[in-house]
């Protein structure tokens, strides 16, 4: 694994740690409850998908994995910005998480465009 790997993968367990304690935070009633586990999920599946592109059997695998960390990504900011608005607050951790989150979702986007273009260049 490469260092740029490692520190993304590092970066995704932080970013998953930190929305987990953001959950916490959330007073939990009929409505924030089932947004909370949505957006708990979604955000750990995130670097969960990760590890597992970065041991891909094929590389058609990893953009495989790959794009479903894309696709968690955009998910996670639907739960956040839905949590946001269920709870009442705009507060910064928030505002934080959809940041680090879009940050995300443009890097996954960069590597299966990068993917795919060498994909077709070979084909």
């Amino acid at each position: 694994m490469s260092s740029q790997s490692y520190q993304l993968e590092e970066r995704l367990t932080t970013f998953s740690g930190k929305t987990i304690g953001f959950c916490k935070s959330i007073k939990e009633t009929t409505i924030t409850r089932p947004i909370i586990s949505q957006l708990v999920r979604s955000s750990t599946s995130i670097g969960a998908n990760y590890c597992e592109a970065n041991n891909a059997s094929s590389k058609k695998d990893f953009i495989n994995k790959i794009f479903i960390c894309k696709k968690e990504s955009q998910e996670t900011q639907y739960w956040l910005k839905l949590i946001t608005k269920a709870d009442g607050s705009t507060n910064n951790e928030a505002l934080g998480l959809l940041n680090e989150c879009h940050e995300f979702l443009l890097i996954f986007q960069k590597i299966v465009q990068t993917m795919k273009n060498k994909q077709s260049k070979t084909d």
